[in-house]
């Protein structure tokens, strides 16, 4: 007897219809691709031959392996292609970020600006490292002054905060336990800025009322008597670097009077006062190189000058006047080394002021190599200048020159604050026009190019923070919210809302943010 065959399937049916054909694979093409290095535009290796649709960690892989380096680190690469000048358009973004493939981002670019038969050149930078993970949730809202919290700065370390008010005191509160542990009082007036000692020993403060006060952070109390001297409110500080001086390192405070004073921390005294300016001296920065690498004072007036003393005796070197309005913000691109000295990312501690002096002065020679240390001045012009004055012993020659690299133009209002991202590529500046404007001072082609606008906020911007690595930036503005940007996309990668009014002050650590504002409260926000 014949085997019968099992009755036919029933075709399956998708909502009343039967199953669609698998749609063939596309062919991808093939492309020519020319890895260049970020920084000086050298050529990493020949160019290459490769399908367009290989994923942008594929493209990670193989600069790894075409890198000639002898060590054997896998070093993360972020990817894109400049523009070229007749497809960008105005306040458009100037390069393409490859984030999936060189067919999805390049090839399908709105602006056609490519095709396969194009050689193109694919820019490489190297990334931090190590990954910081973006805040998404406020986990403690810390309650405590009485008045709108006027600056916030976290430890080097990142262990303790330090915020100042307008009731004025100063707290320090513990960033493990999220609880305050210090309440600072001894000013008389609004507290002004914080700023800590970059060997976490001291931390300074300004007031409204003239003077700058020392404290210990471990026990909440003031390092002796205050300074005197100024005779209107102070309105920044900065410290000397730890490479120059670790033991006993030097603070300079800047005042509404016009004048900048230098303080001896150990001893408490005046060593030097700098008069010249005709105005308010808005910020003071202490910078690592200068003459014979001694350390160098930038003060930004309301003079519309921008003035570089030598740190030594207090000499003046420039008065750079290219400003038309007062000069309210500075940046330095060795901001994030200077500030936290030997404190990496490892988490290592020095045991002694040597260690510490060569773990700082190694990571400041690192990142002056690549390029010498510049100088961002913000005014209420709306402009800002870009500036390198003294040529680093072994950067390219570019740098000491006393007029301006570039005029960064294209804020609609005054300029409120502009950083440097820790590895010096970087610079955003935010303004009163509710932007934030990124340019690429990595030392690839033209300093101080324009990136990308980044825009979301409806109010003023009044600080940016950068994460460690580089990759994140963070806003704090008017209109009540805290922003995180995520630099491949240039979108908002995190909405922080929760604070009840403006937000005047944020800083970011690690993984956690903090503000505070106007409505008295610290807001920690993490992932």
């Amino acid at each position: 007897m014949a085997t019968l065959l099992p009755p036919p399937k029933r075709p399956k049916l998708y909502h009343g219809v039967t199953k669609p054909e698998p749609e063939p694979l596309k062919a991808s093409p093939n492309v020519v691709v020319q890895f260049v290095n970020e920084h000086d535009g050298t050529p990493i290796a020949p160019a290459v031959n490769l399908p367009a649709n290989i994923a942008r960690e594929g493209l990670e892989v193989l600069v790894n392996q075409l890198r000639t380096k002898d060590d054997d680190e896998h070093v993360p690469f972020a990817f894109h292609v400049a523009l070229p000048e007749e497809a960008t358009k105005p306040n458009a973004p100037t390069r393409i970020v490859i984030s999936k493939s060189i067919e999805v981002d390049v090839l399908a670019h709105a602006s056609y600006a490519f095709s396969e038969e194009d050689v193109l050149v694919v820019r490489c930078a190297p990334q931090s490292v190590f990954k910081v993970r973006p805040a998404t949730r406020c986990s403690a809202t810390l309650s405590g002054h009485s008045s709108p919290i006027l600056c916030a700065s976290f430890s080097p370390t990142g262990n303790l905060l330090a915020t100042g008010s307008g009731d004025t005191h100063v707290r320090l509160w513990d960033l493990y336990t999220e609880t305050p542990s210090h309440t600072l009082t001894g000013h008389t007036g609004w507290v002004l800025c914080v700023e800590w000692d970059p060997l976490e020993r001291k931390l300074a403060s300004g007031g409204h009322d003239g003077l700058v006060r020392l404290w210990d952070p471990k026990t909440g109390k003031p390092l002796g008597d205050a300074m005197k001297g100024h005779s209107k409110w102070v309105t920044s500080l900065a410290w000397e670097p730890v490479h120059l001086n670790p033991s006993t390192p030097r603070l300079a405070s800047s005042s509404k009077d016009g004048t900048v004073r230098v303080w001896s921390t150990a001893t408490r005294k005046l060593e030097y006062t700098l008069g010249g300016h005709t105005a308010s001296v808005n910020v003071v920065k202490w910078g690592g190189g200068g003459l014979d690498g001694h350390g160098v004072l930038y003060t930004a007036s309301s003079d519309r000058t921008v003035r570089v003393w030598d740190a030594r005796g207090g000499k003046q070197l420039h008065i750079l006047k290219d400003h038309a309005h007062w000069v309210t913000t500075l940046a330095l691109n060795t901001d994030f080394v200077l500030r936290t000295g030997p404190f990496d990312h490892t988490g290592k501690r020095p045991s002694s002021d040597e260690e510490a002096q060569a773990l700082a002065l190694k990571r400041y020679t690192a990142l002056v190599s690549r390029t010498p240390e510049l100088l961002i001045s913000g005014s209420d012009d709306h402009t800002l200048f870009l500036w390198s004055l003294f040529a680093s012993s072994n950067a390219e020659p570019g740098g000491g020159k006393t007029k301006p690299l570039t005029r960064l133009t294209g804020h609609q209002r005054q300029v409120s604050h502009v950083a440097f991202s820790p590895d010096g590529r970087w610079a955003a500046s935010a303004g009163w026009d509710s932007a934030v404007r990124l340019w690429d001072c990595s030392g690839a082609g033209q300093l101080g190019k324009f990136v990308a606008t980044l825009r979301g906020h409806v109010g003023p911007v009044y600080r940016l923070a950068w994460s460690a690595d580089s990759r994140m930036l963070v806003s704090a503005s008017k209109d009540a919210t805290v922003k995180i940007w995520d630099l491949k996309t240039y979108k908002i990668k995190s909405d922080l809302p929760g604070h009840t009014d403006e937000v005047y002050c944020v800083d970011f650590v690690a993984d956690k943010v903090v503000s505070g504002g106007r409505d008295r409260t610290v807001k920690i926000w993490k992932n």
